[in-house]
């Protein structure tokens, strides 16, 4: 969060990028964190964090969905090297989240493998219809952040490890006009 303040502030480090950090961290990795966010080209995790070389596991899927081949490499992180945090970073104005939400109101289909991105956002897009907010698109966007950091929170292989304290899965959404994460629940106390 403090690598978001420096984003928001204009205040940028750019640490851990140089030829000694690649030189570093050419025969091993110890990322302190791992971040699954959406594919928009607006919301490049480095950078909105103020991160480098060797700093981050990133995943990016349209809208954060997932399915066992991202679960997977989210998981990677935390189960082999130890990574203490997991971020489902969504934002503001998700294209994916508008085209599924539009599709599943008028009953219609996406075209080619859209539709799995729809598929998989479902329970997103029925919370958002029963919370019915004033903007549906941004009520179904906070819920998708919501429901797949829980799903991972409480995965059969991450829950015991945030059960006991040694990952935190945090849901954040990204303002694009503010350039703000805001924590939406999982942070550690």
């Amino acid at each position: 969060m403090e690598g978001n303040k420096r984003w928001v502030d204009g205040n940028l480090h750019h640490p851990d990028r140089d030829p000694d950090r690649r030189q570093l961290v050419a025969q091993t990795q110890e990322p302190y964190g791992v971040v699954l966010s959406c594919i928009d080209s607006r919301v490049p995790p480095e950078l909105l964090f103020d991160t480098g070389l060797g700093d981050l596991y990133v995943l990016r899927t349209g809208a954060q969905a997932v399915g066992p081949v991202v679960t997977g490499s989210v998981e990677y992180g935390p189960m082999t090297s130890g990574t203490p945090l997991i971020v489902v970073l969504g934002h503001q104005r998700c294209g994916a989240v508008e085209a599924s939400y539009k599709a599943m109101r008028d009953g219609a289909t996406l075209p080619g493998n859209l539709q799995a991105i729809a598929d998989a956002l479902r329970p997103a897009y029925d919370q958002a219809v029963r919370l019915a907010g004033s903007d549906p698109v941004d009520t179904m966007t906070r819920a998708q952040i919501r429901l797949t950091a829980n799903d991972l929170r409480s995965n059969k292989d991450l829950g015991p490890l945030v059960k006991k304290g040694s990952l935190a899965v945090v849901g954040a959404y990204y303002s694009l006009d503010t350039g703000r994460v805001e924590i939406l629940g999982g942070a550690p106390s």
